[in-house]
């Protein structure tokens, strides 16, 4: 409902900056969804149209809507490029500030889940099911116990843990770094958040690739920063575009996920790596390597070795084990030179961030047990299962129509539909049919693609996913004829 509030004592152009601005905020407004016209909203609000004009160019300069000669206003889909400068207004600081809110598509994802969690498919949550976290026992361990382990504790994390991090990337990776180097966080996105925190300023330039996850993260526009697509092909990011966006905007990281890349399930050549690794090192760009999936390819694939074994001092290397044992685990780390370790983890610890040691001592204990080796050969073989039961039901029911890349492990499917959706709000139609999805818009792109994810499915409930997508493609085909 397009009304002012009556109480206010704002002034009136500030009103429907505020009512507009609360419309994108609660989902009513999506991006791309094109306003009224001036006149319109002129009459609407009973005010004169050069008050209405004010509050659009103010929207405009916040880079909340765009306004095109022809085509009217729309609400603002991209973030890419863009700076998301401070103002004294408030309504600006809740939708723009530090704690800028989740995507309302996402957010409609959870609230759909949670009321209608016994019919909806469950294709779109990147977490791991109860059924296949590891079914591991803790060590038992008395309060006096957790508290003298609380010695072994230091800024960056639990002394034990991190050497045993140490070991594991020896083992698995080649990897040949000291507990100093190792950051244990609360998972990867406190990594992310100290990072772009701490190491960046607002107004810089990241580069990130498209389309990827990093996009739907507000950590990015929450510290300030312009972040940049870097496109991909079949290798990987495309390194001469690299090179453009450095000189056109004096990039300065890169954020990369190079294995069983989100959404897309890309590997990264190793060529493609090495030439990464020597362009930011020549052009001193930092790399922010994050590596949640590399444990889960199948089990007959060899992955190339990661970045940070390319380049030991210019990669920041994040790991976690939320995709392992289960998002509650909370453990994470980053690894880097010592000097950032250190600063990141003073920085952390000033924050009032610190960790518990509770999930970090149990952590260090599974990591250390026979039985997480079996836990992990298990949940690689139920994924490439559990992704084959996916492939071939969309195969079955349609063949030949969509287009994809066969994941050589991780969780998930990119999906390009035979069908041309004209907005976000066509998005709409997989929920109407039971099945959560992550469409191509949240992940920075505008085409027609989805992103399933295999983790949740069965063989039952994978032919559902299949037979739901082919009743849309039909009904979509059907209606544009």
């Amino acid at each position: 409902m397009w009304q002012l509030n009556s109480v206010s004592k704002l002034p009136i152009y500030l009103q429907i900056v505020d009512l507009i601005e609360t419309k994108i905020m609660n989902g009513e407004l999506l991006p791309e969804e094109k306003l009224p016209p001036e006149r319109k909203l002129a009459s609407m609000f009973g005010v004169n149209r050069s008050t209405v004009v004010r509050a659009l160019d103010e929207l405009t300069a916040r880079a909340v809507i765009v306004r095109k000669q022809g085509s009217g206003t729309i609400v603002n889909a991209e973030k890419w490029g863009l700076f998301a400068g401070q103002s004294t207004n408030w309504r600006h600081y809740l939708t723009q500030g530090g704690f800028t809110p989740t995507v309302p598509y996402m957010r409609q994802i959870g609230i759909t889940e949670k009321n209608h969690s016994d019919k909806m498919l469950d294709a779109a949550t990147g977490e791991l099911p109860l059924e296949m976290t590891p079914k591991l026992k803790t060590p038992s361990l008395s309060w006096q116990s957790f508290i003298a382990e609380e010695q072994l504790e230091d800024a960056a994390g639990y002394q034990p843990l991190r050497e045993t991090i140490e070991k594991q990337m020896k083992e698995s990776y080649g990897l040949n770094v000291r507990p100093e180097q190792i950051l244990i966080t609360s998972g990867a996105q406190q990594a992310l958040f100290l990072i772009t925190q701490c190491l960046l300023k607002p107004g810089d330039a990241v580069a990130i690739e498209s389309p990827s996850y990093f996009y739907s993260l507000s950590l990015f526009q929450s510290a300030g920063l312009r972040i940049f697509a870097l496109p991909m092909d079949s290798e990987g990011i495309i390194i001469s575009e690299l090179k453009d966006l450095y000189h056109k905007h004096r990039v300065k990281m890169v954020f990369i996920n190079p294995t069983f890349q989100n959404p897309t399930g890309l590997v990264m050549s190793l060529q493609r790596r090495k030439e990464l690794v020597q362009v930011c090192a020549h052009l001193q760009i930092p790399i922010v390597e994050d590596d949640p999936f590399s444990e889960l390819a199948a089990l007959d694939e060899n992955i190339p070795v990661p970045l940070k074994q390319l380049d030991m001092e210019n990669v920041l290397y994040i790991g976690s084990l939320s995709k392992i044992m289960g998002s509650t685990t909370r453990i994470g780390w980053l690894i880097g030179p010592a000097a950032v370790i250190e600063r990141l983890a003073l920085a952390r610890n000033e924050m009032d961030f610190g960790l518990s040691i509770f999930p970090q001592v149990l952590a260090n204990a599974v990591l250390n047990t026979a039985e997480y080796d079996v836990h992990l050969k298990q949940l690689q073989q139920i994924l490439l299962e559990r992704r084959d039961y996916l492939i071939n039901a969309l195969e079955t029911v349609l063949p030949n129509e969509l287009s994809y890349l066969k994941p050589a492990g991780g969780f998930h499917l990119w999906v390009h539909l035979p069908v041309a959706f004209r907005s976000i709000r066509d998005f709409d139609i997989f929920a109407k049919n039971n099945l959560l999805i992550m469409p191509g818009f949240l992940f920075g792109i505008k085409e027609t693609i989805i992103r399933i994810t295999f983790a949740r499915l069965g063989e039952k409930e994978a032919n559902k996913v299949a037979e739901i997508i082919k009743k849309i493609v039909i009904e979509n085909k059907l209606f544009h004829q």
